[in-house]
């Protein structure tokens, strides 16, 4: 099909008989970045003003155009598009011929004809890839012509030198030069309005290609002021809408996006270029816009029928027979992305009937969860699906590019990863990989974290040295992605806090960025429990950019309680305006029996309250201002004889049976803030009086201790050293380096086998210590008093045992009184709480649409 403009989607797909939003286009030339971010809301905010008239002088958006290109207000009329001041010119310069190189933009000669001049047309030579020879040019002119020249040419993408083209006009000044620059942004080379300026060159700009918004039509000339008087006279009133004149002041105003496309552009065209050029039978013009003009050499095939194959493959190209000086050999293609350009050659190749050299990455169906907000329950619906897909026959397995969480497993291989990702591993039933969790940062303090890349620690930083420079993080983010997706059917990708988080989305590696490098569709999942959650959805996708909304494929209402059909009004309300559907509801799950992802549920209460009804023991967890590895203690929740509860200040404490001092990643602040806060004095109160029993995990051995000494500002400033808690004798030293390691032991009174990871900077003197738990190795890996009321392990994971768990709690039951149970009263299994979470999410979300948005 042959359009006299590119860009016709609509006609286009209703000739290859497919939806429009299944057709990519590659006619238009247009901006493949995309609309700026900022055009959505700014649009949005200017509703209110669509009650009134347009400035009818464009008062702010002459004022911005002058300020961008350094020209004279006076200078400059804007119109409704380009075109709409192409049609205008001839009536105002007065000139009988037009002259005009082609091929070129076929609406200079329809503007020409329409004004009743004569046109004389001057074909550019193919043998010289249509470069024009301004010699022959102005051999041409009489002096009674306008001269249309495209800077760069639309369709064969030449730059004329500006400083050629003004000698020309000043030596022909009774020629009206008229130049469309309507792609010259796209171009890094000077435009005829940085320099001086013959009275009688006139210069077209239009804003719609650039910027991405050819539907708002934004058009401008540069030109002598009289011209400019002679133009507004004959313009309709109030051409230029009230949208228009604020998203084209905005956008001259945003020199990052310019800059963005223009280089973005300029990588895209060179590789479109090469791949072009591999494919044989066809001749590639070289162009400096976003546009390529292509040349089918063979005999078999025309412009027009190649075009018909492409569309029924779902391209769009623009055929260029109807150009003077062009004929059934030519088509013109767009610069867009580097999957899309892709995609146009493979397609190319196949209507050709040749082997693609393009090479193609195996596409694994993948998906990923994205939030409103942090604890929206992301984690816990990746797991879900990951054992869905399990179920359903799919290798599965988990990523999520960076993970915040001071709650980390270490692997087989020694290295460590969010705790999160190890419970999606599990849901796939294979073991968990540092690559499933590239990045993890475990805060140290109030803008610090430790820096943790494929398992091994890099460091430690503020947030501004990490986000500084994103590029080896992502590029390790990037890796771990590719490597698990050649080796999975299927990847389950989460995301992180909201991607519509402003001040975090240009440095961002874990949530738009990812999906848009794995090409990954997006849920967005919102906490209904929490209130908000459809302003939420609302307002994340005006803060997202075209690009990164159309990988959004719909919405999740996570925590529901009561009667779905009470949320159709709101679910309508939702499509009606974000066009996307909330794909499912799931219902609040209480005791899932899961562990959370990170602290948040720890600190908000999640595991307080429950009182079992019959003789019980009280554990006290201390809730440590950098507590790591809360899930350590989730075992002791599922225990029917076991009350567990979080003490946050001295008053809370009381007489507990067992008091733990959980891990930390900041052991030196947090043994300040018990002793400031008054917990360390009750804590050594309760040791005194015998009666408690006082456990030690990882940082609270080392506070438990006589000392903790930091000489390499591990965890303070200037090599600090704090007394401890002197509950026990032992000193420790953090080390530079860190002990990453899976461990089997043996609780040596017990003579229970333990099992879990060790995490830990520090080195800890015993001292006089009685061992208590024995790796396999035979290093003492738990030290603790005769007595049993005081000790302490690096033993991350040692309750989920089911054997000493229940040796534990029954010896604190004997201590209060009560006979042991002497038999295991819980099993801590994971396995029914995955097949409950995924029944009960299977049931609730549109699975048949998530696969086929997956393209399962």
């Amino acid at each position: 099909m042959t359009e006299r403009h590119g860009g016709n989607i609509a006609k286009l797909a209703a000739a290859a008989g497919k939806p429009a939003g299944e057709i990519l286009d590659f006619s238009a030339n247009i901006n493949p970045l995309g609309l700026p971010e900022w055009l959505r809301p700014l649009i949005s905010s200017r509703v209110g003003a669509l009650v009134h008239y347009p400035d009818p002088d464009c008062t702010d958006l002459v004022r911005a155009f002058a300020e961008h290109h350094d020209v004279c207000p006076d200078e400059i009329l804007m119109g409704n598009g380009e075109t709409e001041l192409l049609y205008l010119l001839p009536r105002v310069l007065g000139k009988a011929r037009a002259v005009i190189p082609v091929p070129a933009y076929v609406d200079y000669a329809a503007a020409a004809e329409q004004a009743g001049m004569a046109i004389a047309t001057i074909p550019l030579r193919e043998e010289m890839d249509f470069y024009p020879d301004l010699g022959e040019i102005e051999a041409a002119l009489r002096g009674d012509e306008i001269a249309f020249l495209g800077r760069p040419n639309n369709p064969t993408g030449i730059f004329l030198p500006a400083d050629a083209l003004r000698e020309i006009a000043l030596r022909r000044p009774e020629t009206a030069f008229v130049v469309d620059e309507a792609f010259a942004d796209f171009v890094s080379g000077e435009s005829l309005l940085a320099g001086p300026r013959p009275a009688n060159l006139v210069v077209l700009r239009s804003l719609t290609k650039f910027y991405a918004i050819p539907g708002l039509r934004l058009g401008a000339v540069v030109a002598d002021r009289e011209i400019i008087r002679r133009l507004r006279a004959i313009l309709p009133p109030w051409s230029v809408n009230t949208l228009a004149q604020a998203v084209g002041a905005a956008a001259l105003r945003d020199a990052g996006y310019a800059e963005e496309t223009r280089q973005f552009v300029g990588e895209r065209r060179a590789e479109l270029v090469a791949e072009l050029e591999a494919i044989p039978g066809l001749t590639v013009y070289p162009g400096t816009a976003n546009f390529l003009l292509i040349r089918i050499d063979r005999g078999d095939i025309a412009a027009p029928e190649l075009a018909g194959r492409l569309l029924a493959d779902g391209i769009a190209v623009r055929v260029c027979d109807n150009f003077a000086g062009l004929d059934r050999r030519f088509f013109r293609v767009a610069v867009r992305t580097a999957g899309e350009n892709g995609r146009l050659c493979r397609s190319l190749c196949k209507a050709l009937g040749i082997a693609s050299k393009t090479p193609v990455r195996r596409r694994t169906p993948v998906i990923m969860f994205q939030g409103t907000g942090s604890n929206a329950g992301k984690s816990i619906l990746a797991a879900a699906l990951c054992r869905i897909l399990l179920q359903d026959g799919c290798r599965v397995a988990p990523f999520k590019a960076q993970n915040m969480s001071l709650n980390s497993y270490v692997t087989r291989d020694g290295g460590e990863m969010g705790r999160a990702q190890v419970v999606q591993a599990q849901a796939c039933k294979i073991d968990p990989d540092v690559r499933m969790n590239p990045v993890l940062l475990k805060p140290n303090s109030d803008t610090g974290s430790q820096v943790i890349v494929l398992g091994k620690p890099v460091g430690n930083m503020d947030f501004w040295e990490y986000t500084r420079d994103r590029t080896p993080p992502f590029s390790a983010a990037k890796g771990a992605f590719d490597s698990l997706a050649a080796e999975y059917d299927a990847i389950v990708m989460e995301g992180a806090g909201s991607p519509g988080e402003v001040n975090l989305k240009k440095r961002d590696i874990v949530n738009m960025n990812m999906a848009i490098y794995a090409d990954a569709p997006v849920l967005i999942v919102g906490d209904i429990d929490r209130g908000g959650i459809y302003a939420s959805f609302i307002g994340t996708m005006e803060v997202l950019s075209e690009r990164e909304r159309a990988l959004v494929k719909g919405f999740v209402v996570n925590r529901f309680r009561g009667r779905e059909e009470f949320l159709a009004e709101a679910h309508e309300y939702v499509l009606s305006h974000t066009e996307r559907p909330v794909l499912g509801v799931v219902p609040y799950l209480r005791d899932l029996g899961l562990p959370e992802e990170d602290s948040v549920s720890f600190k908000d209460g999640l595991i307080d309250g429950r009182i079992p009804a019959g003789d019980h023991v009280d554990v006290a967890i201390i809730d440590l201002a950098h507590i790591s590895n809360f899930t350590d203690f989730d075992p002791l929740r599922i225990e029917p004889d076991v009350r567990l509860r979080v003490v946050r200040n001295p008053a809370e404490l009381g007489t507990p049976d067992a008091v733990i001092l959980p891990g930390s990643k900041n052991v030196i602040g947090d043994l300040a803030g018990l002793q400031a806060s008054g917990m360390a004095e009750r804590i050594m109160a309760l040791a005194r009086g015998s009666r408690t029993e006082i456990i030690g995990i990882c940082g609270g051995l080392q506070i438990m201790g006589r000392e903790i000494g930091d000489p390499f500002g591990i965890e303070s400033a200037g090599g600090r050293s704090l007394p401890g808690l002197g509950l026990l004798p032992g000193r420790t030293t953090l080390a530079r380096e860190k002990t990453l390691k899976r461990v089997a032991a043996r609780h040596l009174n017990s003579g229970c086998e333990v099992y879990g990871y060790e995490i830990h900077h520090g080195l800890t003197d015993g001292g006089h210590l009685a061992p208590l738990i024995r790796r396999e190795d035979g290093e003492a890996i738990g030290v603790g008093m005769e007595d049993g009321l005081l000790w302490g392990t690096y033993l991350h994971g040692i309750f989920d045992a089911d054997g000493f768990r229940r040796w534990f709690i029954d010896h604190l039951r004997v201590r209060r009184g009560l006979a042991p149970l002497g038999r295991i009263a819980a099993v801590y299994d994971l396995e029914p709480a995955f097949e409950r979470l995924a029944a009960t999410v299977r049931r609730s979300l549109r699975m048949d649409e998530i696969y086929r948005i997956m393209g399962i």
